[in-house]
């Protein structure tokens, strides 16, 4: 009897090698992605996901490797239209133009524009458009009306919109990356229903997510990259979450920590600060709708918190709230016993909040002003008498910040666009410690700097938490959170763990992604 020939992978990526100058974003990685298969590829961060993502959807040329779609080439690079027939990527901030309909975003540059030659008037039927577009969703089972503006439509609906658009285009291999970070339970559940619909219908996945559980809940298959490196694939059913985890972290299951399930009441100083001593940072049934539910903190001098979570765990929505960014939805602030106004920069600020932003190019620098400019923002009222500053003061000030934090700088009055990532970053630590805050919070403080300037930067928090104030660092690096004395894990919007100092790397992992060591 005649075997049944296999049909080629939707995508077959090997050897695939990509240096970013120096770094080497992927050393030698493999990933095979069937007809109807939804396969996970997970890793922390630096593993290499993202950069494959780009190699897989055409807008980064491997330096080796081969990449195959249905058992033929990848297109040529630059060839849009020819990647587009192959794959699609939806990301997790939608790529739908808001303002625009699902027709017009379904059918955006293909309009079927009638008339040509000189002369001849280009006309689009409009009609025919939300004709077409309302039989292509009905094909895929998505129940959206054409004629709603893509502003309008709830979340998992806009990546519905997207994923319809790649199909219409040919294309059989969608890319999820970080899918459900911006959606509830109920939506998630939607959009899995959709995915497992479309995948019996020979449509395959490459799903990239944080959240472990999910790729339980919705993948056959799964790929591990560690250190840009690929470490395994297996079938989902057949690995255990421990083992999962150990693949991602490097560590087995046998290193005993400091973890326990978190309590309702996190403020445990776990032996760390000066635990006879008043808090210096408190929050009390904190909570933000949508992004994190009621939870107490207690920070004391000489402490460092972490607060550790991947996307939409809620860490990020809670460190901009403690910094005056977000107005809590209920609850109380308080920094050495003074309430804090609730979404008020100036008021946190004036209670003793320090901030440094996750985004110093969006939120943390002027970038065409000084070093000293940048550096003085937040104390402009010291700088001269009846509310003027004076430029002589505010390169004095700006010279003792540059001395003491070691800002590799021409001088003050050198535009910060000028300096390096890391020295950049030193100048928002700088603005954030110009008042002498009683209490830093700090956002992702090593993001997009170097190995010596993270170390640089780390020991700063360190040493504002030893010189008697407190501090809290959000961050889902691992290398970020070791400065701290006490770590809480949120997922989804809850604090599920709590760690000492002795945590290890799967631990805390296991936590952040939604799959704790006692399951």
């Amino acid at each position: 009897m005649e075997q049944k020939q296999r049909a080629p992978a939707a995508v077959h990526a090997e050897g695939i090698v990509k240096r970013f100058g120096p770094t080497v974003a992927l050393d030698g990685v493999r990933l095979t992605v069937r007809p109807g298969e939804s396969h996970a590829l997970v890793g922390r961060n630096g593993a290499g996901k993202s950069t494959l993502v780009s190699v897989l959807t055409g807008l980064h040329r491997p330096d080796a490797g081969e990449v195959t779609f249905g058992g033929e080439p990848a297109p040529a690079f630059g060839d849009t239209s020819a990647w587009q027939s192959k794959v699609a990527c939806v990301y997790q901030k939608s790529m739908v133009v808001p303002d625009l309909t699902v027709a017009e975003n379904l059918f955006l540059n293909d309009y079927g524009v009638r008339g040509s030659g000189a002369g001849a008037r280009r006309l689009i039927s409009w009609r025919g458009l939300r004709r077409q577009a309302r039989e292509l969703l009905a094909g895929y089972g998505v129940d959206v009306d054409p004629d709603a503006r893509a502003k309008d439509l709830p979340v998992e609906q806009r990546q519905f919109v997207e994923i319809a658009r790649a199909l219409s285009f040919g294309a059989r291999l969608i890319i999820l990356d970080e899918p459900t970070a911006q959606l509830d339970a109920r939506g998630i559940q939607r959009l899995f229903d959709k995915l497992r619909e479309l995948r019996d219908q020979g449509v395959a996945f490459l799903f990239i997510s944080h959240h472990l559980q999910e790729v339980y809940e919705l993948c056959t298959a799964v790929t591990v990259y560690r250190d840009a490196r690929h470490v395994l694939t297996a079938p989902v059913a057949e690995l255990s979450k421990a083992e999962l985890v150990t693949a991602m972290t490097g560590e087995s299951a046998g290193t005993a920590g400091s973890w326990h399930a978190a309590r309702a009441d996190t403020t445990d100083p776990s032996d760390a600060g000066d635990a006879a001593a008043e808090p210096v940072l408190k929050a009390e049934a904190l909570a933000l709708d949508g992004e994190f539910e009621p939870l107490d903190l207690a920070v004391r001098p000489g402490e460092v918190l972490g607060l550790a979570g991947a996307a939409a765990s809620g860490n990020t929505a809670l460190g901009e709230t403690l910094a005056g960014m977000r107005a809590a939805t209920s609850g109380r602030i308080s920094v050495r016993g003074r309430t804090v106004k609730p979404g008020s920069v100036p008021h946190a600020l004036d209670a003793g909040i320090g901030y440094i932003p996750e985004d110093r190019h969006r939120q943390g620098l002027v970038l065409d002003r000084s070093v000293a400019e940048n550096a003085t923002l937040t104390v402009t009222d010291q700088l001269g008498p009846w509310g003027t500053v004076l430029p002589s003061r505010t390169r004095e000030f700006a010279r003792g910040m540059i001395e003491s934090l070691d800002i590799k700088t021409q001088g003050p009055e050198q535009p910060v666009s000028g300096l390096s990532g890391g020295n950049q970053q030193k100048v928002v630590v700088a603005r954030a410690l110009a008042r002498g805050p009683s209490a830093l919070i700090a956002l992702r403080p090593t993001a997009g700097v170097d190995v010596k300037s993270k170390d640089s930067l780390l020991g700063v928090v360190r040493r504002v938490a030893d010189e008697g104030s407190a501090a809290v660092i959000v961050s889902d690096e691992l290398d970020d959170l070791r400065v701290c004395d006490r770590v809480l894990a949120l997922f989804h919007g809850r604090v599920v763990a709590t760690f000492g100092s002795g945590w290890t790397d799967r631990e805390l992992v296991a936590a952040m992604e939604g799959v704790g060591e006692r399951e």
